[in-house]
């Protein structure tokens, strides 16, 4: 099987973010850039059915030259190719001109299976995946847990967190399901391919080579606009109860929560 699996750098949950004057961005300076977590559960399912059933894994991705240091970790982990989407063109842009962009790319892409995260942690939209599928009029299913690919390997069943409980759903392929935590649990790329992955194939697209124009795309491709970022309020210093034992405390913890944070 041929699996195309949608890649996004994101600043490491471990950064501290700080957000510009003008509230029009993050301040960017030396901040640590990494794999979308929830899109390491989709290399590491891709790769395990490459393991199973045989074909290729590939990995695409969008922006400036700094993420080819992500796809090179996708490619260590055990893809066998990537496509690279480098445009200043494509700066900026909300969940809809991203999927633009990357269905744009997949036209030209041998698939049988398209996995993406199921959000990134940076904006946290949860939408591009959804919105690809529909871009490229394929069935779609969100958030799965568990996937099995059918005898014939042009249909899954597919387990996927519903509220209260797990749905356990057949969808025909080639289709786009979106991975979270508890599908498997990502490899960490070893030393003989981190070496492998510096001479795996890398195709490096740009604006013109996916026959999109520039109003498709980027800021001006977008349908929603963030106005202002603000961060949020600071917390207000916690209080140590002091005392001799509950016998103390307890009263002293009850008439706080009483009379200051009035929840009792």
């Amino acid at each position: 099987m041929n699996i195309v699996v949608c890649v996004k750098q994101v600043p490491d949950t471990e950064s501290v973010i700080k957000i510009k004057p003008d509230g029009s961005d993050i301040v960017t300076d030396d901040l640590k850039y990494v794999m979308n977590p929830y899109d390491e559960y989709g290399v590491e399912e891709g790769l395990q059915i490459k393991e199973k059933l045989g074909g290729e894994v590939a990995i695409l991705c969008m922006g400036p030259s700094r993420v080819v240091e992500t796809i090179r970790t996708g490619l260590a982990m055990g893809a066998d190719k990537a496509v690279h989407l480098d445009d200043p063109a494509f700066e900026g842009g909300d969940a809809f001109a991203t999927a633009k962009a990357l269905a744009e790319a997949l036209k030209g892409m041998e698939y049988d299976l398209i996995l993406c995260g199921k959000q990134a942690v940076d904006d946290d939209f949860s939408q591009v995946g959804q919105m690809l599928a529909e871009l490229l009029g394929l069935p779609h299913v969100s958030l799965i847990q568990k996937l099995e690919i059918g005898d014939d390997k042009k249909s899954a069943t597919v387990n996927c967190q519903v509220e209260g409980g797990m749905a356990v759903l057949d969808v025909s392929l080639p289709a786009v399901l979106t991975t979270q935590k508890g599908l498997n649990e990502p490899r960490y790329a070893s030393l003989p391919g981190i070496m492998k992955a510096k001479k795996k194939p890398l195709e490096t697209k740009d604006l013109a080579a996916l026959g999109l124009s520039a109003d498709n795309v980027g800021c001006t491709g977008s349908k929603t606009m963030v106005i202002k970022m603000t961060p949020p309020p600071e917390r207000a210093a916690g209080k140590i109860i002091e005392g001799e034992g509950p016998e103390e405390t307890v009263p002293k913890l009850v008439k706080l929560l009483r009379e200051e944070a009035k929840v009792v």
